[in-house]
């Protein structure tokens, strides 16, 4: 479903972040990116994602590859195909929960009864139903980050990325974050990548690979 070829990235004098890197991802897949801070796991996820340009090589889905010469198109296919699960959450704290999880599709200009909808069964998938009405201010970290994994999904995109998902969790938080992320993207069969420092997180995915000298290896 996802294939990177030849990456290439460079920010400012010095080795290249990314130099060449090659990748497969195929559906229902979930593929951990580990390595020393630095070595470009958040710049290759940036890239995939099409939040960054590479200086050289590809990025296709399903096939089809990314145009990074083209902003508006690069914007609607990341809106469309991507779900997007960051260390620090990023839900807003003046929207309800449902809200937040719906938020890809209120960007999409699905209804608003459809969008509640959806919110409702993907938060009783992450176990969290009933907490629709309430704010993130009110949840615990793991509950917060389990609604992010909701709000990735909400649109049913192909592609699943995660950078750091249990970076500011406990341990007894960061299982149950890792169980809902495996859970989700079987459910979805989407192509799954996440890039972790933590070999604990990153044992939980089905394939492992490492990021340094700006290439990629098991």
């Amino acid at each position: 479903m996802l294939q990177v070829k030849g990456l290439a990235k460079t920010f400012g004098p010095g080795a290249p972040l990314l130099d060449g890197v090659d990748l497969d991802v195929a559906p229902g897949e979930w593929v951990a990116v580990v390595g020393e801070s630095g070595s470009g796991k958040s710049t290759l996820l940036n890239v995939i994602a099409g939040l960054d340009r590479p200086d050289r090589g590809a990025v296709l889905l399903d096939g089809k590859p990314l145009d990074f010469a083209d902003d508006d198109s690069l914007a609607l296919w990341h809106r469309h195909n991507v779900g997007f699960v960051f260390q620090a959450f990023h839900l807003l704290p003046y929207l309800s929960v449902a809200e937040n999880v719906a938020l890809p599709l209120a960007l999409l200009g699905t209804g608003r009864a459809e969008r509640a909808a959806r919110a409702e069964v993907l938060l009783a998938s992450v176990g969290l139903a009933g907490f629709d009405a309430r704010r993130p201010g009110t949840l615990s970290g793991g509950e917060m980050q389990r609604a992010a994994i909701a709000r990735a999904l909400a649109h049913s995109p192909r592609l699943l990325l995660a950078d750091e998902p249990t970076g500011n969790l406990d341990a007894v938080n960061a299982a149950a974050v890792l169980d809902c992320l495996r859970d989700a993207v079987q459910r979805a069969g989407a192509a799954a990548v996440m890039v972790t420092h933590s070999p604990v997180a990153a044992a939980r995915a089905g394939r492992v690979l490492r990021l340094s000298g700006g290439k990629l290896a098991p």
